[in-house]
């Protein structure tokens, strides 16, 4: 687990996860664009977390996210309706979804929170509890080769690849040229198809490249990791880079970075990413980029 006890969580005198927010929100503009914030609120004791999202409140954009230092500060009230006459609606908004006092993490709507229409193709590698960081890392490596090197994919689709860290695993995105219809997931990144689907073709060959047990599915395995694509429908949420990342009981235990595909073929490169922490990341943004 990451200490926290000081630093830029604590920057205001008490544990404010908008403190550390608040210095990404300008790099995360193009990559959100206009889509939908949610943050996962840890609240502890019988309810583990909650879930904020535009599907069920009033939906929250990158481009609301101006936080005056005043803002903060009245964060320190003990509720909100001790605030209120001080804010303004977008204010009210904000605190809504980044509570004071709650370990909290960030996520987003990957395209959009409806529609029929897709511009990323997301997918997630779930490690089960039998394999470590240092495998998933070799399973992102022989994914981002696969990527490269599929003819038939390249030569349909123009994207750019884009890593994140999240924390624990890794996350590997298609950032489309245009937006596309979501048929075009349903019939060449999900499961289910008989092992004809690009994301079934390529857990395949991680497999018998590495020797780890790769599938391509939703459902998390202790001894597999899964190449799951689930959030890339309208509607579904991913993990937003910069985002904290928490443990069940509401400990940061890692930070969601972007990386390069050089990084990935560090050997060193996951000791780095478990010791990193708010503060180390803040006051290195300049080397992580989204683009």
């Amino acid at each position: 687990m990451i200490n926290i006890k000081r630093g830029i969580l604590y920057s205001s005198g008490q544990l404010d996860c908008l403190s550390y927010y608040k210095k990404v929100f300008s790099i995360l503009k193009n990559f959100l664009g206009d889509r939908e914030i949610a943050t996962k609120i840890y609240i502890g004791k019988n309810i583990p977390y909650i879930i904020k999202r535009g599907s069920k409140d009033e939906p929250l954009f990158i481009n609301e996210l101006k936080i005056r230092d005043k803002f903060i500060e009245l964060r320190k009230a003990e509720n909100l309706e001790d605030a209120r006459n001080q804010l303004n609606k977008t204010e009210e908004k904000i605190w809504h979804y980044f509570v004071p006092r709650k370990i909290t993490e960030m996520h987003y709507a990957c395209n959009h929170e409806e529609g029929k229409i897709i511009d990323r193709i997301f997918i997630d590698i779930d490690r089960g509890r039998k394999y470590s960081a240092e495998d998933s890392r070799k399973v992102a490596l022989e994914l981002i080769n696969c990527i490269k090197t599929d003819k038939e994919l390249n030569k349909n689709l123009k994207f750019k690849t884009l890593i994140l860290w999240t924390g624990k695993s890794f996350h590997v995105y298609l950032m489309l040229n245009k937006k596309f219809p979501v048929s075009l997931y349903n019939d060449f990144f999900s499961w289910n198809k008989n092992g004809k689907t690009f994301t079934e073709k390529y857990a395949m060959k991680i497999s018998e490249k590495t020797g780890i047990k790769v599938e391509a599915h939703h459902e998390k395995e202790a001894n597999k990791i899964i190449l799951d694509t689930s959030a890339t429908p309208p509607g579904k949420l991913a993990r937003c880079p910069f985002s904290l990342h928490a443990s069940i009981k509401g400990e940061i235990d890692g930070i969601s970075v972007p990386l390069k595909e050089n990084d990935l073929k560090r050997k060193n490169i996951i000791n780095e990413l478990l010791s990193l922490t708010p503060d180390k990341v803040i006051n290195n943004l300049s080397k992580y980029s989204l683009w």
